[in-house]
């Protein structure tokens, strides 16, 4: 997905990589990828030449074999190259990084519509609001201020959502839902699942704006802080929203830590989904969807939804409904659910 990430190799490994970093070379120095790729061919052929980060001015050069990698580092790293401008050029191994998430994401079907994925409870509802009815949405919120987290905005009515103890304050009332949110809640009624007018009274809304390339951490919503309805309005750009659920002997592992990539890597027996959320589409989470899968975005500026590859927008902004929980919770699935455990 997207173009391949590279790393400096540990060790004697370096020495048996095709691939090499190569700085004060690019587009923003005066030099194509193509110029590039000609002149490192000298020593062998080259499979690729891409972007090492955003600068412009670095470059890993990709070569069929290792030998022609060592030629290259050999004849060229530190010396003046007149095909490229006389730069001199500094040059190390480099070998290509598959990250477990980037491996899991690329083989991983992605499904269109609710009724593909076969998790109780998940439903999406596309063009959910207009087109005019999301820009409203969006001029009513940026007119308000926003609350600044490590990588993201976000805004809270009705209570306010600690992210330390993932849990709610029910002490610290903040008031009504806001006045911008009346057709929304208007509409959530006509999700299936949802006869229950008592089930429906919402009360809490958080806002999120994630930057291209910011995702969500896995988890599943604090079962004692929120009842069985969870409602997610995506607006201004898509994201491919994933889930899992574990097996029972594995669920404190794969909750450990944020999810990191070293906790996943040892969790092997579970279930895994993935759904695309285009714009102004509604996502309700409910029953074991709500209570017993995980759910999470990556940190991707690229998707792939099977054949298409889908560029994230600047932003995307997310309105979600919840209804705070007033006593412990009952659900039916304990092992995963706090007030249980």
């Amino acid at each position: 997905m997207g173009l391949p990430r590279f790393v400096r190799p540990k060790g004697v490994d370096g020495e048996k990589s095709s691939n090499l970093y190569v700085a004060n070379c690019g587009p923003a120095v005066g030099s194509s990828l193509d110029t590039i790729a000609s002149v490192f061919s000298a020593f062998g052929e080259v499979k690729g030449v891409y972007a090492a980060d955003d600068s412009g001015a670095r470059v890993i050069v990709s070569y069929t074999e290792s030998t022609s990698a060592q030629a290259a580092l050999k004849a060229m790293d530190g010396r003046p190259c007149p095909d490229l401008g006389g730069r001199s050029l500094h040059i190390r191994f480099s070998v290509l990084q598959l990250t477990f998430e980037a491996h899991l994401n690329d083989t991983l079907p992605v499904a269109l519509v609710s009724s593909e994925l076969d998790i109780p409870g998940l439903y999406l509802m596309h063009d959910f609001v207009t087109e005019n009815e999301e820009q409203e949405l969006l001029a009513a919120v940026d007119g308000r201020p926003w609350n600044c987290l490590s990588k993201r905005r976000v805004q809270h009515y009705g209570y306010e959502f600690c992210y330390d103890t993932r849990n709610i304050d029910t002490r610290r009332h903040l008031g009504e839902l806001p006045s911008f949110v009346s057709l929304i809640l208007e509409k959530i009624s006509l999700f299936p699942n949802c006869d229950n007018p008592a089930s429906l009274i919402l009360d809490q809304l958080t806002v999120n704006e994630y930057p291209t390339g910011v995702g969500l951490s896995p988890h599943i919503d604090t079962h004692s802080a929120f009842e069985g309805l969870i409602f997610s309005l995506s607006l201004a750009g898509p994201c491919i929203m994933e889930f899992r659920r574990y097996s029972d002997g594995e669920w404190k592992l794969a909750t450990s830590s944020e999810m990191k990539v070293d906790n996943l890597k040892k969790c092997s027996n579970f279930l895994r989904r993935a759904i695309y959320l285009p714009p102004r589409s509604m996502l309700l989470l409910s029953g074991e969807a709500r209570y017993a899968w995980h759910h999470y975005i990556l940190h991707h500026k690229i998707d792939k939804v099977n054949d298409s590859v889908i560029r994230r927008a600047v932003r995307r902004v997310s309105f979600t409904f919840r209804k705070v929980r007033r006593g412990p919770c009952q659900c039916e699935y304990p092992q995963y659910c706090d007030s249980q455990r």
